[in-house]
């Protein structure tokens, strides 16, 4: 008797698995980082006393005509209008600390590589410090999703930034990475003509623009219809560490604009319309306008560990701005990305219980 029962049981939490499965409808990830843009800009638009320093502003003027209102929602639209005429109506967004949403870093760090560490393994590692070019030892999401029935070498990264075949472990988990210069390897006429732009185009901060980066992404994703598909964009970050905060603006702005580009992209094919969900979110906050440290991040910037989510998909409800009660954190990303998919990412190290909100 004990024996049916037990059948019973098992039958039943199979069936209720299924059943949860079936209710999700996301097949396909994209996953966007604007690295170190703050939530201040996210939540609140261009700032005030940023936007007429001469010390950071060329053209104040211009920017007050292109980016500045009283009004705080005109002023958040007019810089970022995909986040706030998409994504707050049909979506959530995470981290407007003025209305009691808090977002942060669970690593101490606060700069780049343990926070793009943490957003993928799900572990604020205390060994992942500094921005080295080192292997990472910590198992990411995307290889684990690159492992599973259906996902095999259908995993890609484009990012600005060359550190990313490192903190994604590109060597080991198998995953197509292609980061700042890297030859894209295309033999189509038409993405062939992408490997020529990013070697000719100027490179203001160093690195290829990101532009390149998304029309690379946008154009392997027409081809190659990837399942999950990552892009990271850098000028942000490179722009406010040189203090300039027309082009860190100019740069977050064209960023809203290629999110935008993107998503209709993606709903414009079959493959990807309706099932797929978008998450975008930054490595790490910066310092405080008024104290002149937005410039700069790491653990002596008090903010610095302040950061924001935003979410857009078949699964995710629309709540515009979310009120949650806890705090949320970093790496609890990683096993949300898992948990979109029906996966149970449970790597050898500690992990974060997934966002719930996002995805139920």
């Amino acid at each position: 008797m004990k024996i049916k029962y037990i059948y019973a049981f098992a039958f039943i939490l199979l069936h209720t698995s299924i059943l949860l499965n079936a209710q999700q409808r996301t097949e396909n990830l994209v996953i966007v980082t604007l690295d170190g843009f703050r939530w201040q800009e996210v939540f609140g638009g261009v700032d005030s006393l940023l936007m007429t320093d001469k010390n950071y502003v060329h053209d104040t003027a211009g920017m007050r005509n292109k980016y500045w209102s009283p009004d705080v929602n005109e002023r958040k639209n007019k810089l970022m209008p995909f986040f706030w005429n998409m994504i707050a109506r049909e979506g959530q967004l995470y981290g407007n600390r003025w209305k009691g949403s808090l977002v942060n870093n669970a690593n101490k760090y606060w700069f780049s590589y343990p926070g793009y560490n943490e957003i993928f393994t799900g572990y604020p590692d205390d060994s992942v410090n500094s921005n080295d070019k080192i292997w990472n030892k910590n198992t990411n999401v995307l290889e684990y999703i690159n492992r599973q029935s259906g996902y095999r070498d259908r995993v890609a990264a484009f990012t600005t930034w060359d550190v990313f075949p490192y903190i994604l472990n590109s060597r080991r988990s198998g995953i197509y990475v292609n980061a700042d210069v890297d030859t894209l390897r295309f033999t189509d006429p038409g993405l062939q003509l992408l490997n020529d732009m990013q070697f000719l185009a100027p490179q203001p901060v160093g690195v290829r623009p990101d532009l390149i980066t998304y029309f690379a992404a946008r154009e392997y994703l027409k081809k190659f219809k990837p399942k999950v598909l990552y892009i990271a964009f850098d000028e942000t970050d490179d722009f406010a560490h040189g203090g300039n905060y027309e082009q860190y603006i100019s740069s977050a702005h064209s960023q809203d604009a290629m999110i935008a580009d993107l998503w209709k992209t993606l709903q414009g094919m079959p493959e990807y319309k309706e099932n797929t969900t978008l998450l975008i979110t930054c490595d790490h906050g910066r310092g405080d306008a008024v104290k002149e440290e937005w410039k700069h991040h790491g653990q002596k910037i008090a903010d610095a560990g302040q950061i924001w989510i935003a979410a857009l998909g078949p699964d995710t409800r629309p709540g515009g701005e979310m009120k949650q009660k806890e705090t949320i954190f970093q790496a609890q990303i990683a096993s949300t990305l898992a948990a979109l998919l029906g996966f149970n990412f449970k790597p050898a190290h500690p992990v974060m219980e997934p966002i719930r909100s996002i995805y139920k």
